[in-house]
């Protein structure tokens, strides 16, 4: 307890702590912690005021973390986080972004890496450390808007904009917008892409602690032309749709975390053949198939939908 106590402190990034990171001591000093072992979890049965209702939205009315020990239950895009730390709003070497989202929220080893990325980032010429976009909800979940996954606290988007200050104010950082790195619709580069993009994006993706990183194809074929060194590290950077205005970071599931769904490992190689193959499908797309069968509108997850954990997630005070 002691030992978790103190990482608690030191998430908060001050030694004054916060209104959240008192209520979360005082709750570890005067009240047992709710354990969510696989059993008990496998016997709570969804309470009927919440079946049917849209998980997003039961989780989007959370404003605080659960006061339990820090774990996350199910995958990516299907799951949600017990025990969250928030990522301070402001540290020596980053600060958080669109702060009346309130989903600066994640698990430690999150919080750890991104604090640890920032650190490497403020090293590099013309950046002050990095500006964090989402990482999770208080309780992680589906969120009411956005993204499908950062369902664990273990994804976190950075944002491509160098800091050029630390100091923002609330109102800076609601309305300051991030930078474009892609042209031709993501084929390429333009001139907002540095040298240091690349070695960030390296050094994220050299962390073992990492599981993939997404970025838009041109990026990555960029990179893929630019890396003269191990190109070992190449292997975890996925192209995707969008992500110019950040890249999306998505952890491994922690050691122990029994409940967590690890993200499938990438293919073989570099992956540098694959993105030149979407690159090219951007310049000179194929032909639509008129038989395609037209996307089905996705469905909203319910609470039923999520593991059984989530239920106490929810449920904790």
């Amino acid at each position: 307890m002691f030992r978790r106590t103190a990482r608690l402190i030191r998430s908060a990034g001050t030694t004054i702590p916060t209104r959240r990171t008192t209520a979360r001591l005082a709750s570890l000093i005067l009240a047992p912690l709710i354990l969510l072992s696989g059993s008990a979890a496998a016997q709570t049965s969804v309470p009927a005021e919440w079946r049917g209702k849209e998980a997003r939205q039961l989780f989007g009315a959370k404003a605080e973390p659960s006061w339990q020990d820090s774990a996350p239950f199910g995958s990516y895009a299907k799951g949600c986080q017990s025990g969250a730390y928030m990522m301070p709003d402001t540290g020596p070497t980053w600060q958080a972004m669109r702060l009346s989202r309130n989903r600066n929220w994640g698990q430690p080893q999150m919080i750890d890496f991104l604090k640890d990325l920032s650190a490497f980032a403020a090293k590099q010429p013309g950046w002050a450390g990095l500006y964090i976009g989402d990482i999770s909800q208080p309780r992680g979940g589906p969120m009411t808007s956005g993204h499908a996954s950062h369902q664990m606290g273990l994804d976190a988007d950075v944002w491509m904009l160098p800091p050029q200050r630390l100091n923002l104010t609330r109102t800076e950082r609601e309305n300051l917008s991030s930078i474009s790195t892609r042209r031709a619709s993501g084929a390429f580069v333009n001139d907002n892409w540095t040298p240091q993009h690349h070695q960030i994006l390296k050094a994220a993706a050299s962390d073992p602690r990492v599981a993939r990183i997404f970025v838009f194809p041109g990026a990555k074929v960029q990179m893929c032309k630019d890396e003269t060194g191990n190109r070992a590290w190449l292997r975890k950077i996925r192209p995707w749709y969008g992500h110019h205005y950040h890249f999306h970071v998505r952890l491994n599931c922690p050691a122990g975390a029994r409940g967590c769904v690890e993200q499938d490992a990438p293919p073989p190689g570099d992956g540098c053949a694959d993105a030149q193959a979407w690159v090219n499908n951007i310049l000179n797309p194929p032909p639509p198939d008129p038989n395609a069968p037209k996307p089905k509108p996705r469905r909203q997850l319910t609470l039923a939908d999520l593991p059984q954990q989530c239920v106490s997630v929810l449920q904790s005070r």
